[in-house]
């Protein structure tokens, strides 16, 4: 399979030989990546193929049995609970759900993360914050709705403004368009490069939504058997002769045909 050329690019994370286990099943056997500063990194395979756990193992919201795992310079899988708090602060995670609190209002799912810096800003500067990471995913007037009150693609809105409003040097999208309509689908892709341009992120894309890796992805992996079977461009992926690969990308165009 066709592996990255690039040796000279700079990476904000490495994954070496990583496993994780549950009971008897085996979910990353190995797996090996690299991050490259700046880029969109999608991230295919079949449900079961390890790529939710995998971002979790990089966070450390799951615990990995082996491997390696470095984030912006830091041995993540070894780091105390302060210096993990303090790299976690660096890392956007947007969850498939949102993950918003529902008791409270869109200004306060905001509000939360910037009262639990370690140096908070002021209410002005939480205020302005606010304002703007509203204006960053076009949904200025919910700012006083609740949850209840939102659309699946507002709630993914809310949920990227939450993410992006501590000015993360990464970010980790776990299926960002699960549950969406297609056009609402292709608004969230092109919110993920606009945040990729605006921040200067480095994301990671989890996703079966091909229309999604189509609009955002500068490299793809696929992993097969808790580990990457392939590396390159999407179009090294369309052009590709090998029978599962092949197989998975006329299996879901098939599916994001039905959804039209």
């Amino acid at each position: 399979m066709k592996k990255s050329e690039n040796k000279n690019t700079e990476n904000v994370i490495e994954v070496e030989n990583l496993k994780k286990k549950f009971g008897a099943m085996e979910v990353l056997n190995g797996l090996t990546l690299q991050l490259h500063k700046g880029e969109n990194l999608v991230v295919l395979g079949k449900s079961g193929s390890g790529k939710s756990v995998l971002i979790k193992c990089i966070v450390r919201l799951l615990g990995s049995d082996e491997g390696k795992v470095n984030v912006l310079g830091e041995d993540i899988l070894h780091l105390k609970n302060d210096g993990l708090s303090e790299i976690r602060t660096k890392i956007g995670f947007l969850f498939q759900s949102a993950a918003l609190y529902d008791s409270m209002t869109v200004r306060q799912n905001l509000e939360f993360p910037l009262r639990r810096m370690k140096i908070k800003p002021s209410n002005a500067e939480i205020e302005a914050k606010i304002k703007e990471a509203l204006d960053n995913v076009g949904l200025p007037d919910a700012i006083d709705k609740m949850p209840s009150e939102l659309s699946g693609g507002m709630r993914k809105r809310i949920g990227l403004a939450r993410t992006i409003i501590v000015d993360p040097q990464i970010m980790l999208y776990d299926e960002p368009t699960t549950g969406l309509d297609p056009v609402t689908s292709h608004e969230i892709s092109l919110l993920i490069n606009d945040i990729q341009k605006k921040y200067k992120t480095s994301s990671i894309i989890i996703t079966h939504d091909i229309e999604c890796a189509r609009t955002v992805a500068n490299r793809v992996i696929m992993l097969q058997d808790g580990k990457v079977y392939m590396e390159g461009s999407l179009q090294d992926f369309e052009k590709s002769e090998d029978a599962l690969i092949k197989s998975y990308f006329q299996s879901n165009n098939i599916k994001n045909l039905n959804k039209v």
